[in-house]
């Protein structure tokens, strides 16, 4: 099973922990990112500029059993569906639907606030916003940071207490370069944390075995 996993930023790091984050599935994941993208997608403007080289990279690997905007803002995620009958999945759609499978309610801990109000959007798409409590954000921190900076993983902890104790059963981080700290913030939380990363690895490895399309 081999599937395309597409970083629509820049960052080598943020790269890295996608793999890593990927490697305990079994499958082949070939994980790429946006060499002319941005660091970290944090505007609407960087989503859209982002969608027309998520289908060209896409149409340029036409020989995967399935493929993965691996980012919270799944951008690009309906142009990448028109340009291969393979299931395209998306970061957000995943970690939404399985935080839902595991919890009454969820939460999500976003970037920053103005990433909030796309996230929503596609949380409305998908049906699913009566189950969300909340989503919190943190500073405006890059992808990268959000995953490897202890004074913010110190901030994620205290964001993801709020959401506990607002009534959310799961926690979904709002960035694939949270994917390092799942774990770690699983167990200081005592509660079930969703890393977008796998849970759009394991989404997609499903559709794929199934033959789903768009």
């Amino acid at each position: 099973m081999r599937i395309l996993v597409i970083n629509p930023n820049s960052s080598a790091t943020v790269t890295e922990g996608i793999a890593e984050a990927l490697a305990p599935l079994d499958a082949t994941f070939t994980v790429i990112c946006r060499p002319d993208g941005p660091e970290t997608i944090r505007t609407d403007q960087h989503v859209a500029e982002a969608a027309p080289d998520m289908a060209a990279l896409v149409a340029a690997h036409p020989d995967q059993d399935g493929y993965i905007t691996a980012c919270f803002s799944d951008p690009g995620l309906d142009g990448m569906r028109q340009v291969t009958p393979a299931p395209v999945t998306g970061a957000q759609e995943a970690a939404v639907l399985e935080a839902c499978d595991l919890a009454p309610k969820f939460g999500i801990i976003a970037l920053s606030e103005r990433a909030i109000p796309r996230h929503l959007a596609r949380i409305r798409a998908l049906g699913l916003a009566d189950r969300l409590v909340a989503e919190l954000p943190l500073r405006d921190v890059s992808a990268a940071e959000s995953g490897s900076d202890p004074a913010v993983y110190a901030l994620i902890l205290q964001l993801a207490v709020q959401l506990r104790d607002m009534g959310a059963g799961a926690v979904v981080l709002g960035c694939a370069g949270m994917a390092p700290l799942a774990a770690r913030l699983q167990a200081d939380l005592g509660l079930p944390v969703i890393d977008p990363v796998a849970a759009a690895g394991r989404l997609a490895l499903r559709r794929a075995q199934k033959g789903f399309s768009r």
